[in-house]
């Protein structure tokens, strides 16, 4: 089947936990697109952070936000940008709103400082995918998943980023923002959802927030 896409740079996002990576991989494998995908592995900081949050979150945050720029320069050069399909399993402005939260006042207006220089020349997505799960779901993606130093996340914390995202997604006025209700729903071993997941991907949207639920039926 063929589809007429009309977003040509999309950004799949969602808590963590939520399946953006791999939703990522897999609508990029069937349909050919350049993949950005997060390498979020290669931070240091990050089981130290989760061990010992006030010490190392400048320091996780800001490797990060250096690894994503870097990452996004190479990836999407100005003068080619989208001339191919393209796919990414993060925005940017998510350096910010984690940073936000993991980081105190003096150290936040410090990163945001930095940020705004850094984001200044990036394009925007045409279309960000906002994957919403129950939290408990989250929690369950994030223990099956077996990452050790993920296993310290709480509820709290992922409850704290959830309504990051949504306060961020109230005053964006300029990108089309479709979230997504997912459930518990597992895209790639049931085609049905994920069909209906492909179809609301081709839709119009207008810019700011569209909500939409994937029934089970």
């Amino acid at each position: 089947m063929q589809y007429n896409w009309k977003y040509p740079f999309l950004v799949i996002e969602g808590n963590i936990g939520a399946g953006k990576t791999t939703l990522c991989k897999q609508l990029s494998e069937d349909f050919n697109t350049r993949l950005i995908l997060e390498s979020f592995d290669e931070n240091p900081f990050l089981s130290k952070f989760y061990e010992n949050p006030e010490r190392h979150a400048f320091s996780v945050e800001l490797f990060f936000m250096i690894e994503r720029y870097k990452q996004l320069q190479e990836s999407l050069s100005l003068t080619e940008a989208f001339q191919q399909f393209t796919i990414a399993d993060y925005y940017l402005v998510k350096t910010l709103l984690f940073a936000q939260q993991n980081l105190n006042e003096d150290e936040f207006s410090l990163f945001n400082n930095v940020f705004n220089i850094v984001s200044a020349n990036f394009p925007k997505p045409d279309l960000i995918v906002y994957l919403h799960r129950p939290v408990e779901e989250l929690l369950k993606n994030i223990k099956k998943r077996g990452r050790s130093y993920e296993q310290q996340i709480t509820a709290e914390y992922l409850n704290t980023f959830q309504t990051a995202f949504f306060d961020f997604f109230r005053m964006e006025r300029d990108i089309p923002i479709l979230i997504i209700d997912v459930a518990d729903m597992d895209f790639i071993d049931n085609t049905t959802y994920y069909q209906e997941l492909i179809r609301l991907l081709i839709e119009d949207y207008r810019p700011g927030m569209n909500y939409v639920s994937i029934s089970k039926g």
